[in-house]
């Protein structure tokens, strides 16, 4: 089993993609979408320096997957469920959320949390390395999402590609990386994983099969659609 990734530790020396006080702007937009899970599971993040997408990336997942009528999402790392609360209730009574962890214990977090939230019996949570229950999944899916370890997102990459459906949407956190990705000299989480994110960032977008964008929100979600044969 795959080692479980430590949370993120931001290096004071990068770049940061969003100045934070337009951040702050747009996180005053959506005070609406408060919920008591969403607020308790936020705290928790903050406590235990837990890596999640945050407010603003959740609800942009939400919208994306609303927009292509996602019923099937795969996640490649799902932690306690944060970002399968916003696919959750984009897909509905009628789809489903495949998520994924290394940890036990994340998952009796996530079916505390979205169990309160009425949306576990929309998901499908196995515990274990993504990439091998990927491969014991079948057919395709309208998203597929990664926030695996850093250095494993070329290969998701490569994995995932294959079984999404023409008009779905490939998402992947973090391909901004703190902005290591645009400067030479910086202190990588652990070796190898920017120079990782590099080559999955341009595997993308030299893929004749998918339109791309990164939205630079929070630390970067790169989006890439599959085009229609």
């Amino acid at each position: 089993m795959a080692k479980i990734q430590s949370p993120t530790i931001e290096n004071p020396d990068v770049l940061l993609p969003v100045n934070p006080a337009i951040e702050q702007y747009m996180r005053s937009l959506v005070k609406q979408t408060d919920h008591p899970v969403l607020i308790e599971m936020e705290a928790l993040a903050k406590q235990k320096n837990f890596p999640i997408v945050d407010r603003l990336v959740g609800i942009s997942l939400e919208v994306l997957a609303k927009m292509i009528n996602a019923k099937r999402v795969f996640e490649f790392g799902s932690g306690y469920g944060y970002s399968a609360y916003w696919f959750a209730r984009a897909v509905g009574g009628e789809g489903r959320v495949v998520c994924t962890d290394g940890n036990a214990a994340n998952k009796v977090k996530a079916e505390q949390y979205l169990s309160s939230a009425g949306l576990w019996d929309r998901i499908d949570f196995h515990v274990g390395y993504a990439q091998e229950v990927f491969l014991q999944t079948e057919g395709m899916f309208d998203i597929c999402y990664n926030d695996v370890d850093k250095g494993e997102y070329p290969n998701v990459w490569q994995m995932a590609k294959n079984r999404i459906r023409p008009g779905g949407l490939y998402i992947a956190d973090n391909v901004l990386w703190h902005g290591r990705v645009a400067i030479e000299n910086f202190t990588d989480i652990v070796s190898g994983w920017t120079e990782a994110i590099l080559t999955h960032n341009q595997l993308i977008f030299n893929d004749p099969e998918f339109d791309a964008f990164i939205n630079p929100t929070r630390d970067g979600v790169i989006v890439a659609r599959r085009k229609m044969a």
